[in-house]
């Protein structure tokens, strides 16, 4: 299972990829275009040309997890824009994002103190 916590470094590519893209083209989008370690940990964000589904890229220091949510209804219609290859985003952001919501909404702090 892949769950995100707040430590990672979460980077979500700017532009489209092909649906059809396995493990191996994914790592190497990543190599060449997010000018990024595939091998770091990070986890990558992609969405698709139609904007129906994200795939989600992340190494675990024995071998690649590729994750994919498609939507049965709708897009997702909020996606990073920018001259950048990507744009990182917290832990929280990308729990909106897996949520089909938009990351940029004003949320609860990270962090705060319990009373």
């Amino acid at each position: 299972m892949l769950q995100i916590t707040p430590q990672m470094r979460i980077l979500v590519a700017i532009e489209a990829v092909d649906g059809r893209k396995g493990i191996d083209s994914l790592v190497q989008l990543c190599r060449e275009t997010l000018d990024a370690d595939p091998f770091s940990g990070c986890v990558f964000v992609f969405r698709s040309r139609s904007a129906t589904s994200i795939r989600l890229l992340a190494y675990d220091g024995q071998g690649f997890w590729l994750a994919q949510k498609r939507l049965s209804k709708g897009r997702f219609r909020w996606w990073p824009t920018g001259k950048g290859p990507a744009r990182s985003l917290e832990a929280y952001q990308a729990q909106l994002l897996l949520a089909a919501g938009d990351p940029d909404t004003k949320a609860a702090p990270m962090w705060r103190r319990v009373s």
